[in-house]
């Protein structure tokens, strides 16, 4: 029977597909989509890991020292039978034959099934076994990640079944997924996302938008009602979850995705149309990337730089060390290469609240005391992006060697983020000085006049512009942490999503002052947080006098169709009526003139 759940909007679209429930263990694993004549191989595959599997097991019960307890073979013996067990042996088979899953994704995909089942049991003795289980899938996850070099390489997804009709989509359902986890999907075969959890400019939510891909956050009690296969549609423009659509609405639907496509087509034609507006000001529209390969698709969307590299994505995701400084420094030489001449604007580290890198140690640049973010009582609030990098300096050092070393080779720009206080900004301009004389000392080539700027998203930064504009050479207002900063809401929190607004009037009041003051100074000032992305926000914010936008690639096509029928003197007009506003009627209507 269909029902509707309903969430929050965070990537446009429509999505149509089967729901693939994503327990945090199958994050782990690689998704794609097997070509048909492999299939038979990918069976074998997994039946030769359970062999091995099977055999490690005989040969730990082989040689149990004759004082191991009795309970040590009869465990072994459990394990060997529920390898053997149909459920993990035909079923993932099946998957892999029907619906063309490579053999870890079949596996984990039946493990979620039955950690569900055991679950429902009574018998505390019984469900309890499930650990047993896991186990033995985890033993053999292991096996196939040692084979990996012997399996074909991931397939592309493929738009038709076998049999010439359209395959349906895949729609990951999970409680949460982490930002670093979710640009692992890029190259898989997913079409949409759901979360329980989640806001509109939590990092995961970003990351979907950055991906393209259709998705609804905050869709509270998704995961459990959404079953494994269910049909599910996803309207990315409402953040609304259909599950078990009628034939009528799926109907509807499929015509959207028509409509959603052809608008693509139409906005690529003003990929090298130059973002003027109709009163002639030249607008800059530069992409917001997360690492250096996505800096093709800035290009092919039109966009004249890189305004934002996130750098923090280099070292989320990893089982060891951090990025050393050869590492960085061929990311970030990479997306600069990417460019062909183009500025890249590169951000330092910016870890914490919903960013947190795996929870290692963090001392002396061989760490991140991500611990630090688990216990904090509020993340969002603790030690973060310019704190913590100003807390290692010898991991901060390394960025900085890197990012410097980088550009040598095209015009890089520094941004330093959650800048508050002026001895930070003295720290920082310090540690980049000294960066400066390790690399001439080492007679290595970087840009001695590179320039440095500071990102705005704490109210006290806008309250001490001038001491910002006298030391940096450049600003970029981060709207998502100015935002979440001037309303106290974490924006990580699903409890108060709902109150996180970016037409409050006291946010636009900090925005607007921030372009004036830059303006007046003759301080380049854009604005790189999701309302530049925004095409409801756009004709606001060129009003308040901004003149650079950056965004994530995806976003930018229609940011410049608004910027092209846009006349500023106008605008600006209208916009000192909406800052003049402060009661929610007055603040619509002016709103609405825009």
């Amino acid at each position: 029977m269909p029902f509707a759940l309903h969430g929050i909007p965070v990537s446009r679209g429509v999505a149509i597909g089967r729901a693939h429930l994503l327990a945090p263990a199958a994050l782990d694993v690689s998704h794609y989509l097997v070509d048909e004549d492999r299939l038979d191989d990918e069976v074998e595959r997994l039946r030769s890991a359970r062999a091995v599997v099977r055999a490690e097991l005989a040969a730990l019960k082989r040689d149990l020292p004759r004082e191991a307890p009795e309970e040590m073979g009869a465990f072994l013996d459990v394990h060997a039978m529920i390898l053997d067990d149909e459920a993990l042996a035909r079923e993932p088979e099946a998957l892999i034959r029907n619906r063309r899953y490579n053999a870890e994704w079949a596996l984990t995909t039946r493990l979620e099934e039955l950690m569900r089942q055991f679950d429902e049991i009574e018998d505390e003795y019984l469900r309890e076994r499930k650990a047993d289980i896991r186990q033995v899938v985890e033993r053999i996850l292991k096996v196939l990640a040692g084979a990996a070099m012997l399996a074909p390489a991931p397939a592309p997804p493929s738009s038709l079944a076998p049999d010439g009709e359209p395959a349906p989509g895949v729609i990951v359902v999970a409680h949460d997924i982490a930002p670093a986890d979710m640009l692992q999907f890029r190259h898989t075969v997913f079409h949409g996302f759901v979360t329980d959890l989640g806001g509109r400019t939590s990092h995961t939510a970003i990351v979907a938008r950055s991906l393209d891909i259709p998705a609804a956050v905050g869709v509270q009690s998704a995961s459990e009602l959404i079953r494994q296969d269910d049909w599910v549609i996803i309207d990315g423009d409402a953040g609304l979850v259909i599950v078990d659509p009628s034939a009528i609405i799926l109907e509807e639907y499929r015509h959207r995705q028509s409509e959603r496509a052809l608008e693509k087509k139409r906005l690529q034609r003003l990929r090298h149309t130059p973002a003027v507006t109709l009163d002639g000001l030249e607008i800059d529209l530069l992409a917001n990337i997360e690492m250096a390969e996505d800096a093709s698709a800035a290009l092919a969307a039109g966009a004249v730089g890189v305004g934002l590299f996130r750098s923090e994505f280099l070292f989320m995701n990893r089982r060891g060390e951090l990025p050393d400084e050869e590492e960085q420094f061929q990311a970030y030489r990479g997306a600069v290469d990417a460019m062909h001449g183009l500025p890249v604007t590169i951000r330092t580290i910016d870890i914490g609240a919903d960013k947190p890198l795996d929870g290692r140690d963090g001392r002396d640049g061989r760490g991140d005391r991500g611990d630090d973010f688990e216990t904090a009582l509020n993340p969002a609030l603790g030690l973060r992006a310019i704190r913590w990098s100003l807390s290692e300096p010898t991991m901060f050092l390394t960025q900085l060697r890197a990012l410097l070393r980088a550009s040598a080779f095209g015009p890089v720009r520094l941004l330093i983020p959650m800048l508050a206080h002026a001895r930070e900004i003295d720290q920082t301009l310090e540690l980049i000085a000294q960066a400066k004389r390790q690399l001439a000392a080492r007679g290595q080539a970087f840009d001695p006049n590179l320039k440095v700027g500071a990102m705005i998203e704490i109210p006290a930064a806008v309250l001490m512009l001038p001491l910002f504009l006298r030391r940096m050479d450049f600003l970029s207002i981060g709207t998502n942490d100015l935002i979440q900063y001037t309303l106290a809401i974490d924006r990580a929190d699903n409890a108060v999503a709902h109150l996180y607004d970016p037409l409050h009037p006291a946010v636009l009041q900090l925005i607007a002052r921030t372009i004036r003051e830059a303006n007046h100074a003759g301080v380049p000032v854009a604005v790189c947080g999701e309302m530049a992305g925004d095409p409801a926000m756009t004709r606001l914010l060129l009003g308040m006098g901004l003149r650079e936008f950056s965004m994530h690639p995806s976003q930018l096509l229609r940011v410049k169709q608004e910027v092209l029928h846009a006349d500023c003197q106008r605008l600006e007009r209208l916009v000192g009526q909406v800052l003049e506003a402060y009661e929610p009627d007055e603040l619509a209507c002016a709103l609405k003139q825009l």
